[in-house]
This record gives structure tokens, C-alpha cells and sequence, in this order.
């Protein structure tokens, strides 16, 4: 049996400043390198899930909601949604330090997917996860409901076996 956890047991944070060459000619962040430090973000809050080797298996949303510009200082914090068989969803957002009003602003999210595998690269079952928060509920709850139609999609899954997402129909 498998340790339940929680999604704090996850969490990471990782800090950058955007250096010239994380820049495009406009002197934004290069959403390349953003993708970048998401992946390593997400990846690490995986691994603390379970403890495992993980790899990424899906980008499933990433949005660019403000240009990040060269000088900012860039927080990603990142936490386990929801763990499934092998695979865990991990939620990331992104802060920019607002250095003139002396604040944190969010401007962009993530969502990854990454499943636990082996030394040989077989996937391998991940512990539980028990959200607390409210939000960490709505994150998990909406977890099923985005793997439902991932799973629809990929041909994995027949719509009449989506039984989250025809609850948001009813």
C-alpha cells in the first residue's frame, strides 16, 4: 500500500532572473526558456510526489498572460493536482517581483502531466494524493475532468465512459 500524500509534500519553488540571452529582440522572456523552467519546476514537484523517476508526458496548457521582461526576478511554484495510476497532473504558476510596489504578480500557469517509471522506463504506480485547501480541491477535482478529455481525445476513452465530464452537462 502506497503512503498517501498531500499536495504540499510537492511543492516547489524555483527563482530566475532573466538574463540577455533568455531574451528575444524585444527583450521579453524567450517562452522557449519559459518552457524550460517549467518542466524542471513540475519535474521536481513529481519526484517529490513519488519519489520515483519521472518523466514529462504531456504539456497540457500553458498560458502567456503578460511578457515577462530581461531583469525581472521570476518565482515558479509548482504542486502535484493529482495523482493517478502512474501518472501525477502538476499545477504551475509564475510570479514576476513587482520591485516598484515591492509585490509578486502573477502572470502566467501551467499545466504538466508526468508518469513514474522504472530504472527499465516501465511505469510504476504513484502514491495517492489528499487535497486540503479549497483550491487544491477544485485543482483535483478539475484533474479528472482534463484527464477525461485527454483520454476522449486520444481514443483512450469513449465519451459515454466520461462520467466527470458528463457531469458538467446534467
Amino acid at each position: 500500500m502506497m503512503k498517501s500524500q498531500t499536495p504540499s509534500a510537492s511543492l516547489t519553488i524555483h527563482t530566475e532572473i532573466v538574463l540577455p540571452n533568455d531574451t528575444n529582440v524585444l527583450g521579453n522572456l524567450m517562452g522557449g526558456r519559459l518552457l524550460h523552467w517549467l518542466d524542471i519546476t513540475a519535474a521536481i514537484s513529481a519526484h517529490r510526489h513519488c519519489s520515483r523517476i519521472v518523466v514529462t508526458a504531456s504539456v497540457n496548457n500553458v498560458s502567456f498572460n503578460q511578457p515577462i521582461k530581461l531583469g525581472d526576478i521570476v518565482t515558479l511554484t509548482s504542486k502535484v493536482s493529482r495523482a493517478f495510476n502512474s501518472s501525477m497532473e502538476v499545477f504551475i504558476e509564475v510570479w514576476v517581483e513587482d520591485n516598484m510596489r515591492n509585490k509578486k504578480v502573477k502572470c502566467n500557469e501551467a499545466i504538466y502531466t508526468f508518469v513514474a517509471v522504472d530504472q527499465l522506463g516501465n511505469p510504476i504506480n504513484v502514491p495517492e494524493l489528499i487535497p486540503e485547501s479549497e483550491e487544491e480541491k477544485e485543482r483535483f477535482d478539475g484533474a479528472l475532468r482534463r484527464r477525461q478529455l485527454s483520454l476522449i481525445l486520444a481514443g483512450k476513452m469513449k465519451p459515454s465512459e466520461a462520467t466527470e465530464l458528463k457531469k458538467l452537462f446534467s
